[in-house]
């Protein structure tokens, strides 16, 4: 606007003054070839003025109409993507809303138009997991293995779902794969507890019991691994590694090897009972009677005589006097009359059994109830082997029900 004004302001000065020139009107003369153009001064500032307001005119009307069809085009151009991103961004909803099926579509559907393939074979791969569709999983991480390896920075966090969308699947060749993916990312094990939990977890998998538990002492640093997860680990890590030593070789070598851990690990209650576990299945009783004793003549907690239950102790008459003065001084527990019944039951003491949990149930009358279905389980079988099959079914009952 600017532009024309000045443009017109020239040509009115122009018209202004032209007259005082038309005395000395003065000559210009255009040769071109054979052709020459003669113009005055006047009519070729004239003309040279009008050209110019001409141009700006005329560019005006170009980048108008220039913007109108960029701005048409963008829109033709960009329309495949913006359905694209509202089809991802439907999948997020039926994800969240538990609807697997449609949010597996439109991921898949969305992944090359919204240009949002990784996260959309991703996300697609997942909801197909939770349908149990291994197939359908197998083929977005193939799909997403392609895009990944185009990129040369890779999120962690992909990689870790995709580790774990394998190892749900339960396979050994998706194991395999899963192992393939931590190795490749080893380094940052000890930099990220998602990776190390995913690390142990196969290890435990894979029965690769020693490494599961050399990687123990990493986890118990990292605050966001729980105390559940790790006795879990501790227990499953220990049983299989006591397991393997005592059947590779003797009983002496899982002595030692028993002897050669840290008093502090020895304490742990995980590895205390794994340790046990597999002295009560090879039927080598003195040592647990060495371990408990001790510890039942103290003030156990509920959960460690809970424990105790899980123990197929054969021979438990020592464990047994030891639990029956506890109960001298205090007839009405609860925790005591279930340690009771489970190692009468395990060493074939029915009839003490069958006293011990019934004496259990009846505290409920009083005190509210302190047994739970893993006692009642006890009971009928305790009553089974006893040719009581009614009570036992009576009992059987009363579990289910719980």
């Amino acid at each position: 606007m600017i532009r024309i004004i000045i443009a017109l302001i020239l040509f009115l000065s122009v018209m202004a003054i032209s007259p005082f020139l038309i005395d000395e009107k003065g000559y210009i003369l255009i040769a071109m070839g054979n052709t020459t153009i003669e113009l005055t001064v006047l009519s070729a500032g004239i003309m040279l003025t009008l050209l110019f307001i001409a141009l700006i005119i005329s560019l005006k009307l170009l980048r108008g109409g220039l913007n109108l069809s960029f701005g048409a085009w963008n829109k033709l151009a960009f329309a495949g993507q913006r359905r694209g991103i509202a089809n991802f961004n439907k999948g997020l909803a039926a994800y969240m809303l538990e609807d697997y099926s449609q949010a597996e579509a439109l991921f898949a559907k969305s992944a090359i138009p919204s240009k949002r393939k990784q996260s959309a074979y991703l996300l697609a791969a997942s909801a197909a997991a939770k349908l149990s569709l291994d197939s359908n999983t197998n083929h977005y991480l193939a799909l997403l293995e392609k895009e990944t390896v185009k990129l040369q920075d890779v999120g962690l966090a992909s990689v870790l779902v995709n580790i774990k969308l394998l190892m749900n699947q339960d396979k050994a060749e998706t194991y395999s794969q899963a192992r393939s993916l931590i190795d490749e990312h080893h380094k940052q094990i000890g930099h990220d507890a998602r990776l190390l939990a995913l690390e142990i977890d196969l290890c435990i998998i894979e029965q690769r019991f020693s490494q599961a538990i050399k990687y123990l002492a990493a986890a118990r640093k990292e605050k966001t691994i729980t105390d559940e997860v790790l006795q879990a680990w501790q227990r499953q890590a220990y049983y299989g590694s006591f397991n393997d030593i005592i059947t590779q070789h003797d009983s002496k070598a899982l002595f030692d090897n028993w002897q050669a851990l840290s008093r502090k690990v020895k304490q742990q209650e995980a590895v205390l009972f794994a340790y046990c576990k597999v002295l009560a299945e090879n039927k080598i009783i003195a040592p647990i009677n060495n371990l408990l004793a001790p510890l039942l003549k103290k003030s156990p907690s509920s959960e460690f005589l809970k424990e105790i239950r899980n123990l197929p102790i054969t021979q438990a008459d020592e464990l047994i006097v030891i639990v029956q003065k506890q109960l001298h001084k205090n007839v009405h527990s609860g925790k005591w009359l279930s340690c009771l019944g489970h190692l009468a039951l395990m060493s074939g003491q029915y009839s003490m059994a069958e006293k011990a949990f019934g004496s259990l149930i009846k505290l409920a009358d009083d005190d509210g109830r302190q047994y739970d279905r893993q006692d009642l389980h006890a009971l009928a079988q305790a009553h089974s082997q006893q040719g009581r099959y009614q009570a036992a079914d009576s009992i059987w009952l009363k579990a289910s029900a719980l």
